[in-house]
């Protein structure tokens, strides 16, 4: 897969305890120039499986996943950067259309975002609002910088960003527990931000919940993925009555023992 011109590529990962999936995403991005792999700490012999791989790794305790993500991107020295998560893998089709893109891309050009297809249950989730799910991942070096949000983290391009055609395959939970727990992880997160709030607002989240479900599962056509489009609604649910529930929580007084 030649490029045209000479333009390089290359890849920022950030990465801990992701050697059952890695593997997949490194022989997805062959047609790279180089691969960075910022790891926080693996146990599970992630580095050294990357390094046998052909990437360069890096050691960084963890510090929040923008600023993971930006120091992974500063590292890399390639003309473009793709941004890219150890549970993402490049289609062979988006890497087609990535490296005939830069190859041909007029100096305003400054990124290009591409849709997400996550993989979950079995099956590839094509609609409850999971896709297209456009990210913006390939940036022009020093045109792109990952804003600080606690919880989604996104890439900011300073130019004209080109969309692509082609999907980036996600595997987005290893399974229903993965899928719990980062609910409650992020939630967390979520409630923090919000501070204490009153029974009133615990009420609200209810019905935000009940909206929730509606909305995944029938307006954008959930049901069309089956029992993991069921799944997803009720989770996406149960999301969102967590972070006002945990909202409240913060208001209660801790009794004397």
């Amino acid at each position: 897969m030649e490029r045209v011109k000479d333009q390089t590529i290359g890849i920022a990962v950030i990465a801990q305890n992701e050697a059952d999936r890695i593997m997949k995403l490194i022989n997805s991005i062959s047609f790279a120039d180089e691969i960075v792999v910022v790891d926080s700490g693996s146990t599970d012999g992630t580095p050294s499986l990357c390094t046998q791989m052909g990437a360069r790794v890096i050691q960084r305790p963890w510090q929040g996943y923008a600023a993971q993500k930006q120091f992974a991107m500063e590292c890399v020295r390639s003309d473009w950067i793709l941004n890219v998560d150890a549970d993402e893998r490049v289609s062979e089709a988006l890497a087609h259309e990535i490296t005939a893109a830069v190859a041909s891309a007029p100096p305003e050009t400054a990124g290009f975002s591409m849709p997400r297809l996550s993989f979950y249950l079995n099956r590839w989730i094509r609609h409850g609002g999971w896709y297209p799910d456009r990210k913006i991942r390939l940036v022009r070096r020093g045109k792109g910088e990952w804003s600080q949000d606690a919880l989604h983290e996104r890439l900011i391009v300073q130019g004209k960003v080109i969309p692509l055609s082609q999907p980036l395959y996600h595997d987005v939970y290893r399974n229903i527990a993965d899928q719990v727990a980062t609910i409650n992880r992020f939630s967390d997160v979520a409630a923090s931000e919000k501070g204490p709030r009153t029974g009133k607002h615990l009420l609200l989240g209810l019905l935000h919940g009940a909206v929730k479900f509606f909305e995944s599962y029938f307006w954008k056509l959930g049901f069309l993925d089956g029992y993991a489009g069921m799944v997803i609604a009720a989770n996406s649910s149960w999301y969102v009555f967590l972070k006002h529930a945990k909202a409240w929580e913060f208001s209660l007084k801790t009794p004397e023992k």
